[in-house]
């Protein structure tokens, strides 16, 4: 008999009698605990979806011309990479599959290290787990020992509290798996979430000196521009990785449809509609935090990305079930690791109506 894949239970799911709590409250549930936009999709993504509809053919695993050039020019725009090829970039599903899929890809299994942050999205872990290879929390590189380590995830702004990585910091890591031939991999899903810091890229040669090896950059348009049921996303950086994770990627037929990278194109050579974007993120944020500070809340963090990091210095559940009684549901910190026991992760991804509704709650 084959072994059962052991994987932790899906944590969401405990979640499920909090979420009924609060859908229970007389003007209905303000939903805080995933961050799934709430907003339109932008009419130039739709109109580029809908002008590729008729796409009887396959769409190609490698992705189109179109979408690597335009990829290149945003990353040049807003990330400041600097010599990026469009053969250095493939369209991923969404980023989380790519994510959970990564150290497969890169062939690592038992015996490999895969090293994420101690407070981390968890698929970084599942990934390692799909693998074969060894997950490690750690936030010290320096920590690890003489393990062999296989790929190294950073995540800048972070997922959850929204802590940014200097440009100095991510140089070290680099430096540091360069020296013993490890992948560095960069969430960067929340890069132009930035509002008190600004992040960098690992594609910046602030962070890279000029050279991409054994790096690798994954991106999300999710959250940026209201695709996350679209799921595109894609990985860019050293061309000799991309081709090896493009190589199986193109054995297991991950393709992104062909209407779906069209609109891609659309939405990564349109900056306005993520301006706009960002204005709603701002103003959600600003009116949550001052309320939840008002009501006894630390913010710890957050100073970019999609979410408050907030405590009120008790085991993260009590707080989830308060929230809950008022109608509101968060994200518990353990789900990110055993140091968030005490926070919880509040998202900006409610409509203004239901960010008000919550602002009420939290002070009445």
């Amino acid at each position: 008999m084959p072994q059962r894949l052991q994987l932790p239970a899906f944590p969401w799911d405990a979640l499920v009698p909090y979420a009924m709590r609060a859908a229970a409250h007389p003007d209905g549930i303000v939903d805080l605990s995933i961050g799934t936009p709430v907003d339109p999709t932008p009419e130039v993504v739709r109109r580029a979806l809908a002008a590729a509809a008729d796409a009887p053919g396959y769409p190609t695993t490698q992705g189109t011309p179109a979408l690597r050039e335009a990829a290149v020019r945003w990353l040049g725009r807003r990330a400041g990479a600097q010599g990026l090829d469009p053969g250095a970039v493939i369209p991923s599903i969404g980023s989380k599959e790519l994510v959970a899929w990564l150290p497969t890809l890169l062939g690592l299994g038992p015996g490999d290290a895969v090293v994420f942050p101690e407070l981390a999205y968890p698929t970084y872990d599942i990934g390692a787990r799909l693998a074969g290879a060894d997950p490690v929390a750690s936030d010290s590189v320096t920590a690890l020992g003489p393990r062999r380590v296989g790929l190294i995830w950073v995540n800048s702004p972070a997922n959850p509290h929204g802590r940014v990585l200097p440009a100095a910091h991510l140089a070290k890591v680099v430096e540091w798996a360069r020296e013993r031939g490890a992948v560095v991999a960069s969430d960067e899903c929340y890069l132009e979430l930035g509002w008190e810091e600004r992040p960098v890229s690992v594609l910046d040669p602030a962070v890279n000196g000029g050279s991409l090896d054994g790096l690798l950059a994954v991106h999300s348009l999710s959250k940026r521009s209201n695709l996350a049921g679209y799921r595109a996303g894609f990985v860019a950086g050293d061309p000799a990785l991309v081709r090896q994770v493009l190589e199986v990627r193109k054995q297991g037929g991950f393709m992104v449809p062909t209407p779906v990278q069209a609109a891609m194109v659309a939405a990564l050579d349109d900056d306005a509609h993520v301006d706009v974007q960002r204005e709603r993120y701002a103003r959600r944020r600003d009116v949550l935090r001052a309320a939840l500070v008002e009501a006894g809340f630390r913010i710890d963090d957050s100073t970019a990305g999609l979410y408050l990091w907030a405590t009120l210095d008790e085991p993260c559940w009590d707080t989830v079930d308060r929230l809950a009684g008022r109608g509101i549901l968060v994200a518990p910190g353990s789900f990110y690791g055993a140091t968030g026991g005490s926070h919880v992760r509040i998202a900006l991804t409610a409509t203004d109506e239901r960010v008000d509704a919550a602002v009420k709650r939290l002070l009445s």
